[in-house]
């Protein structure tokens, strides 16, 4: 559901040359390892860094840092590499220097460690057949094996310096973090297709999607990523542009299928059948874009189901009363007490407080008592995950590591 919106008609304060984009997160330290957690996302997306393989604005994939990929065997890949790729302080990419940059992925202990994308890969090992060829082996067929080196975790590192703290491949070169605050990246003149058009690119961080509104309004920045779809038709008046294509992002449930009410299948296909999705997309968005989910995979895939969600109010009720409730004064019992659900999500994209609070909407019309609470994204996360929660409604771009779950919005 990300939109953004450029500015055009704005008196920015930065340089022409220079590229300033406001949004809620930033980096997490100084010189955030682009392996770790999700630092790869921000060094990914302003150039610093490049990964094996790349997926282009259709979906497709195609070979980045690589020029090719090969499947030897059910379990075995061999990538090879692109001539004269050289890292930001003039050394060569080898294959050698791929093996040990993910090596750092797979190493509990390493600054790169990174659980998710070591489970992600799921190798038996890795070895070089000259300069320019990995041959990769997993543990076991994995046709997606190819996808899972667009990961942007996945990045193609050299020996880091002082002057290179991530040594890296891509169109422009590290040089500041500022924890939550700033990530600012220079121009690489030596860059193998030229050198880029800006000579700067700087991510400030504005603490909410509202607040990175005001900062492009006030023109603090050229460029604001995941503001309140709200916003859009105020921020157009100001002479911006806005423009908008479809993503890899869903907005979605994660079940407590384990304890409490929604470990019966009845009530969640009860409460599923009680959400309107194309309600949701029309309010929490404004009418600014989106399309109801279907599945847990983005349209735009194509071996995912074409599935239309379905919203029944009448068919939520028989399914309660087959679950084994009872409706008392307009609300429904479950052994004698009071059905209730318990919602957490966190304020981190736009559309998930209000998507919640639609959600809380839809159960109560149907006399089903739903609370909303909105946190932080771990305490969200861990509140499902112990069972102190019946749903979290988060997003995400990537499903390889993600939970099953329904999708309540769709991509824009």
């Amino acid at each position: 559901m990300a939109f953004v919106v450029l500015g055009t008609g704005v008196n920015v304060s930065v340089q022409a040359a220079s590229l300033t984009i406001a949004t809620a997160f930033g980096p997490t330290a100084e010189v955030p390892d682009p392996r770790a957690g999700y630092n790869g996302w921000m060094s990914n997306q302003t150039g610093v860094t490049e990964t094996l393989m790349g997926i282009d604005y259709d979906m497709n994939l195609y070979p980045r840092v690589a020029e090719g990929i090969e499947q030897v065997s059910p379990m075995q890949w061999r990538v090879t590499l692109r001539e004269g790729v050289q890292f930001h302080d003039g050394s060569p990419v080898t294959a050698q220097s791929v093996v040990d940059s993910i090596n750092a992925i797979l190493e509990e202990g390493n600054a790169g460690h990174n659980a998710r994308v070591a489970k992600l890969l799921d190798l038996a090992g890795m070895t070089i057949d000259g300069d320019r060829v990995v041959v990769f082996d997993t543990n076991k067929p994995n046709a997606a094996f190819p996808w899972s080196l667009s990961e942007p975790a996945i990045a193609v590192l050299g020996s880091a310096s002082e002057e290179f703290p991530i040594n890296a491949t891509g169109p422009y070169i590290f040089r500041e973090a500022v924890p939550e605050q700033l990530y600012r990246a220079e121009a690489n003149s030596d860059y193998r297709d030229g050198t880029p058009g800006l000579s700067e690119v700087r991510v400030v961080v504005a603490g909410d999607p509202a607040s990175a509104a005001l900062a492009f309004e006030a023109g603090e920045a050229d460029l604001v990523i995941n503001y309140p779809e709200a916003d859009f038709e105020r921020i157009q008046s100001t002479g911006a542009q806005g423009f908008s294509a479809p993503t890899a992002r869903l907005y979605f449930y994660t079940v407590n299928a384990a304890n409490g009410p929604m470990a019966n299948p009845l009530i969640r296909r009860a409460v599923s059948l009680a959400i309107d999705r194309q309600g949701v997309v029309d309010v929490a968005l404004s009418g600014v874009g989106g399309v109801p989910a279907g599945t847990v995979y983005p349209e735009g895939k194509g071996w995912a189901a074409d599935i239309q969600p379905n919203y029944d109010s009448a068919m939520t009720e028989e399914l309660l009363a087959d679950a084994g409730a009872v409706k008392e004064g307009g609300r429904w019992m479950l052994d004698g007490e009071l059905l209730e659900i318990d919602i957490v999500t966190y304020s981190g994209r736009a559309a998930l407080p209000p998507t919640a609070e639609l959600t809380q909407a839809f159960l109560q019309a149907i006399g089903v008592p739903a609370t909303v609470s909105v946190g932080e994204y771990g305490a969200s996360n861990d509140a499902i995950a112990d069972g102190s929660a019946d749903l979290f409604f988060t997003g995400m771009g990537h499903y390889t590591a993600g939970r099953s779950g329904w999708c309540a919005g769709g991509t824009a």
